[in-house]
């Protein structure tokens, strides 16, 4: 033993097991936790609760580990911190990334204070990524870093995590393979070694996202309005000016033409093509923009319509979060980096420059689906440094 406790998140799935198996090995004190964080069952896509199931899956990876396991009913401040935030935002027309959300404020907030409250050093989760601390000017800085297996990598969902939140992580799976994991956890004869990877929220799983949204945002007729590919507002500016190019289109009824009907704008995305329901028409549509305010969805046809793409995007002050804070740029200063707007898009060139108002990405090539309430992350190399909110 190494004298370190160390509380595992279990979710009843593969990379989980193994973190607390290497763990072990490694000589810690392991302790095994499952969150059980959504007490709607009516929403799950799943025939039966994936969460019991998921959770006597827990109990019996730990019970073959020979480590301490309890449920902790997380629902309450999932609730809050998630759910809620989820409502806000598709009422106001931006799309959420609840697992982000749910990395920054339940795992490394709340259960991370439930592990401490168990005299535990450090918390550790299942995820695809890697950790590693440099000093500097006589300053220990922890670094985010993808994972090495990079089909798997997971850093984009801990973009939001703080230095002090980094000082007690451990991503004991994070320089493997997902092949190597499960060839682990064959060996030591665990149950979830062939158990198929999990879907859908953390902790949750897959939810029914319009029987979910419709419970707080009811059904409202609106207008689907479509827009040419060659309508005026989607022309190449020629302009320096960050705050233009990455300024949304100026969308307006009177643009397009009316092609149908939906039942609300706050159900669907920027680049969304299933749902719509929508048809007769030569290319798939695909949502360009909603207005909530006015209940109406714009409509393009074609995956390479120009109203899906953006050269740039702005992150607001207020939005702005450096995961490396020695690294923050100063009104006025540039950053070559490789930027991610979305979870396993592979990493585009992008210049990251700071602003009195906030913080731009301008992209090398245009970017498909920009879309208000995601992230965009930040890396220099393989190490993710920033990340904000979309505005």
């Amino acid at each position: 033993m190494n004298g370190k406790r160390v509380v595992v998140g279990l979710s009843g799935g593969v990379d989980s097991s193994v973190t607390a198996y290497l763990l072990l090995e490694q000589g810690y004190e392991v302790i095994g936790l499952f969150m059980r964080n959504w007490n709607d069952d009516s929403v799950i896509e799943e025939s039966e609760c994936p969460w019991i199931e998921d959770s006597n899956d827990a109990l019996l990876v730990a019970q073959e580990l020979g480590i301490p396991f309890q449920v902790v009913d997380l629902s309450e401040d999932y609730k809050e911190r998630i759910v809620n935030y989820m409502f806000a935002e598709y009422e106001a027309g931006r799309t959420p990334n609840p697992d982000v959300l749910c990395n920054r404020e339940i795992k490394f907030d709340v259960f991370l204070e439930k592990a401490l409250e168990l005299g535990a050093d450090y918390v550790a989760t299942g995820h695809y990524c890697q950790k590693t601390s440099i000093e500097k000017d006589g300053k220990l800085y922890h670094q985010l870093k993808a994972g090495a297996d990079l089909n798997k990598d997971q850093s984009y969902f801990l973009c939001q995590l703080s230095q002090q939140q980094l000082a007690k992580a451990l991503f004991p799976i994070g320089h493997l393979q997902k092949s190597e994991v499960r060839e682990i956890a064959k060996e030591q004869g665990l149950i979830t070694a062939e158990k198929k990877d999990s879907q859908g929220l953390c902790f949750v799983g897959k939810i029914k996202l319009p029987v979910f949204l419709q419970q707080q945002l009811a059904p409202k007729t609106g207008q689907a309005i479509e827009l040419a590919a060659d309508s005026p507002i989607f022309k190449p500016v020629a302009t320096d000016n960050l705050a233009d190019l990455a300024r949304p289109y100026p969308f307006s009824p009177d643009l397009g033409k009316v092609v149908g009907e939906h039942t609300g704008a706050h159900f669907f995305t920027v680049g969304q093509r299933k749902g719509l329901q929508l048809g007769g028409f030569k290319e798939p549509l695909f949502v360009l923009h909603t207005d909530t305010e006015k209940n109406i969805v714009y409509v393009g046809q074609g995956k390479q319509h120009p109203g899906l793409y953006r050269p740039a995007l702005f992150i607001p002050k207020k939005d702005a979060h450096w995961l490396r804070p020695d690294l923050a740029l100063k009104v006025g200063e540039k950053m070559s980096i490789m930027a991610r707007i979305r979870y396993r898009q592979a990493l585009q060139k992008a210049e990251l420059i700071a602003q009195e108002e906030g913080l731009y990405f301008l992209f090398e090539e245009a970017q498909r689906g920009v879309t208000p309430g995601q992230f965009a992350a930040a890396y220099l190399g393989d190490e993710l440094i920033f990340s904000g909110v979309i505005q």
